[in-house]
């Protein structure tokens, strides 16, 4: 492979993703709905979020401070996402996990904010769950940051 090849592979990464699954946002999901049905299922501010990558106002959500035991599942298809143990309070006003459970989301690049992000959202449904960031705690350094709304709690 030259410069030239490793370049073009770089940026095609970064604008698509892997392919490994953990990475590509797939054009079809197992579970999909009418832009209809997603309204009449979800609340204003879940539609926003969920289905148009809007986020909830730090602080809002009551799952930020729940520490319960149990696993959050994606509002939209009800698939297990994250589990209460890998949970941890960043601080940030929006709950926080240092990793998601095997095979429940995937992400893909951000570039809204004019800076590259890592936008997380259900592999299952799509559902646009939050950001993934560099700065979490060991032992994967991540901090999957999610807005409450995108979740559904359900206790051990």
């Amino acid at each position: 492979m030259n410069r030239r090849d490793a370049l073009l592979g770089t940026t095609a990464f970064a604008l698509f993703g892997s392919l490994s699954g953990t990475g590509a946002i797939a054009a079809e999901f197992e579970v999909t709905r009418s832009e209809a049905e997603w309204r009449a299922m979800l609340t204003p501010l879940q539609y926003k979020v969920m289905r148009q990558e809007g986020t909830e106002r730090a602080g809002s959500s009551p799952l930020d401070k729940n520490w319960a035991d149990g696993i959050y599942h994606c509002r939209g298809c009800d698939l297990a996402i994250y589990s209460s143990k890998h949970k941890f309070d960043s601080g940030t006003g929006w709950p926080s996990f240092y990793k998601s459970l095997r095979n429940a989301v995937r992400t893909k690049p951000d570039r809204k904010l004019l800076r590259l992000r890592t936008e997380v959202h259900c592999r299952r449904c799509g559902s646009h769950l939050g950001h993934v960031f560099d700065d979490g705690p060991k032992p994967t350094g991540k901090r999957h940051c999610l807005n409450g709304v995108s979740l559904v709690f359900k206790a051990a």
